[in-house]
């Protein structure tokens, strides 16, 4: 009970300590969870904002390497504003429902097609683990290699709209969670434990939109054979 209650204060004081930069980099960040699991267009601003705000957090206390992994979700967050502005259906006027009904905004890929991502991200995983077990003081190098792989990835399906990106970042969540944990990184670890619950959220959102999504489309098909008959 005594260590709960520790924890509990360590992450009190930790968020309500926080510099301001940092404070505003987490809040981003946590709009960007929550705005994209409601398929929100604005998540990528949010995402923009915390991703140069954490590119210069890390820099400046010399983790590099995590500023560098902060420009590609810069670049990320760009490409999938870009994307979500392309494929938007708000515009519901008669001169583009036709290109509107091929857009489908959620899509969903196969198990072989995801089997052979893994299977490709686990091997690059186990090869920079090697390298940084070997040539590097890092701790957990596997498990850290694997995590960022799999981000980085998991980041691209969500540009796409693909469904199991989520499913993907509740793995790695729970994995970070172990890493932070063990690290002593407790409030981090519960910032990450939040990220769990939204990204579980995020899944049944983007589930009932693609369900919808393919209702309206096969009626959309019927209505036109309908009309064609």
């Amino acid at each position: 009970m005594s260590a709960a209650i520790s924890a509990s204060t360590e992450i009190v004081t930790y968020f309500t300590t926080l510099p301001v930069m940092e404070l505003i980099a987490v809040i981003a960040s946590l709009l960007y969870v929550v705005l994209a699991a409601k398929g929100n267009i604005w998540c990528w601003p949010a995402a923009i904002l915390s991703t140069v705000l954490y590119t210069v957090i890390f820099y400046d206390v010399y983790l590099w390497m995590d500023s560098a992994l902060q420009l590609y979700y810069l670049l990320m967050a760009a490409y999938g504003w870009f994307c979500w502005r392309k494929n938007n259906g708000s515009n519901n006027t008669p001169s583009n429902n036709h290109n509107q009904s091929k857009a489908l905004l959620y899509s969903q890929w196969s198990l072989q097609r995801h089997g052979i991502a893994i299977l490709a991200l686990t091997l690059l995983s186990l090869v920079l683990g090697w390298l940084m077990a070997n040539y590097t003081p890092a701790h957990f190098p596997y498990l850290d290699s694997a995590t960022t792989v799999f981000a980085v990835f998991a980041t691209y399906l969500v540009t796409q709209k693909v469904l199991e990106n989520w499913l993907y970042f509740i793995v790695i969540d729970f994995v970070s969670i172990y890493l932070y944990i063990e690290k002593s990184l407790i409030p981090t670890a519960a910032l990450f434990a939040a990220y769990v619950v939204l990204a579980a959220y995020g899944y049944w959102q983007w589930r009932k939109q693609f369900t919808l999504q393919n209702n309206a489309h096969h009626d959309d098909i019927f209505s036109n054979n309908s009309v064609a008959g």
